[in-house]
């Protein structure tokens, strides 16, 4: 990733702890593949459960909530999983300089999306319902 190792270490620890946070992530190919192995790891202590992992996590991500999310919402919803969290699907080239751009998402989480999407579009309706009955 052509940095010295403690800024790539800083870096990675960064994405990982973005990436459980939020379930998908944006970046660079090159990055997204560096990222997976990582967080695999990371729901695997999460799976395992126990003191020593939970350690381990709450030393390599950055924010102790997001540790806790791993062990309580993300990790029993793989629990009969044995690997393959995650999913990198390329999406073509930054415009500024040719990057190849990727998108890292945890199985699953296409589904908190669609499920938010949703939720919009019902306010937005009846956001609109509201408001005419508000002329009327």
């Amino acid at each position: 990733l052509s940095r010295n190792s403690s800024h790539r270490r800083a870096l990675l620890r960064n994405l990982v702890t973005d990436f459980l946070d939020h379930g998908r992530l944006m970046t660079t190919l090159p990055k997204a593949k560096e990222v997976r192995p990582l967080a695999e790891k990371m729901i695997t202590l999460g799976k395992r459960d126990n003191l020593h992992a939970r350690r381990q996590v709450q030393s390599y991500l950055l924010r102790a909530p997001i540790a806790k999310k791993v062990f309580d919402s993300i990790a029993p919803r793989f629990a009969d999983r044995k690997g393959g969290y995650s999913r990198i699907i390329k999406l073509g080239h930054r415009k500024g300089d040719g990057a190849d751009l990727a998108i890292i998402e945890l199985l699953g989480s296409e589904l908190e999306v669609k499920k938010a999407e949703r939720a919009e579009k019902t306010k937005d309706k009846t956001g609109k319902k509201a408001d005419k009955k508000e002329e009327e």
